[in-house]
């Protein structure tokens, strides 16, 4: 008599698969650059005289291994001038930290509002409206006023930095995602389960404690995914429309001015950029990895 084996285990570690796959996916984008650079016209690709595909030039599009080199480089030509690739990594950690503050402080606003949205009905029919009317409003112009009023903000000793400005922004595009499927989530647990909690006459805290979130974790974990993603774009964003220094943000437009001369010093703080979004995302992983228990299965937000 044989003893059936898992799936997983036929088919080896999850978290190794995803790995390689992400790997594979990686030299797959790396692969259809250099082919699109190769075969592809040198005016770009243009339809309806809209160019929808970049120009192939060493200016426009550099070699994946010049940008590579470049950041191997001193980021100018000053004597004692770091590599590039550390200008950028410290500019990255800068970013991460305030995004991982926009995002604290914006899960923390999304589950309270969803909280306060299955509590009560009339607070749902409230307030839901204007959770996604916030979204509407255009981020580029909003990063100013509130460094504005930011700056008259001040208790004692306490007084507003910019960094603060770039983190609010970062929460707020975070807590949306957040509110919405943390919501949905605890609305989730079958109506015969609430009414099982109600004979056993548990009350609101219990049964939320004992059901409604465990049964709420599938769909939270894609909105803390999401809500990462979002306070990482909120802080590039942010520093960039608030001209704040030290953050992947400015970093990318103050080394744009270098495309022309320099074509692949440009290409670093964008990757740069995209290692934070990863690593958030990660970071996000790891929680989801300590609560798979519940994870019975995730629904996209």
């Amino acid at each position: 008599m044989t003893t059936a084996v898992p799936a997983r285990s036929r088919r080896g570690p999850l978290p190794a698969r995803r790995l390689v796959v992400g790997a594979l996916g990686l030299v797959l984008l790396a692969g259809i650059w250099e082919l699109y650079k190769l075969l592809g016209p040198a005016g770009g690709v243009v339809l309806a005289g809209v160019t929808v595909l970049p120009r192939t030039s060493d200016l426009a599009m550099p070699h994946l291994w010049v940008m590579a080199g470049r950041a191997l480089e001193p980021v100018t030509g000053a004597g004692g001038a770091v590599p590039l690739w550390r200008a950028v990594l410290d500019a990255s950690l800068f970013t991460l930290g305030i995004s991982t503050v926009g995002w604290l402080v914006g899960v923390t606003v999304g589950l309270a509002l969803a909280l306060l949205m299955q509590r009560f009905r009339l607070a749902e029919a409230a307030v839901l409206p204007w959770i996604i009317l916030s979204q509407t409003v255009p981020l580029i112009a909003l990063a100013p006023l509130v460094r504005r009023w930011g700056a008259q903000i001040q208790f004692g000793a306490f007084s507003w930095e910019s960094w603060m400005s770039v983190a609010l922004i970062a929460s707020y595009l975070a807590f949306f995602p957040v509110s919405v499927g943390a919501l949905r989530g605890l609305g989730s647990p079958d109506a015969n389960h609430v009414d099982l909690m109600h004979c056993y006459s548990a009350g609101w805290w219990k049964t939320l404690w004992r059901l409604r979130l465990p049964a709420s974790v599938g769909y939270l974990l894609p909105a803390l995914r999401l809500a990462a993603a979002s306070a990482v774009i909120g802080s590039v964003v942010a520093e960039v429309s608030i001209g704040l220094r030290g953050g992947i943000g400015r970093l990318i437009v103050e080394y744009a001015g270098a495309a022309g001369g320099d074509p692949g010093k440009p290409w670093a703080p964008i990757f740069g950029s995209v290692l934070v979004g990863l690593v958030a995302a990660g970071f996000v992983g790891l929680i989801g990895r300590g609560l798979r228990r519940f994870r019975r299965g995730e629904v996209a937000a």
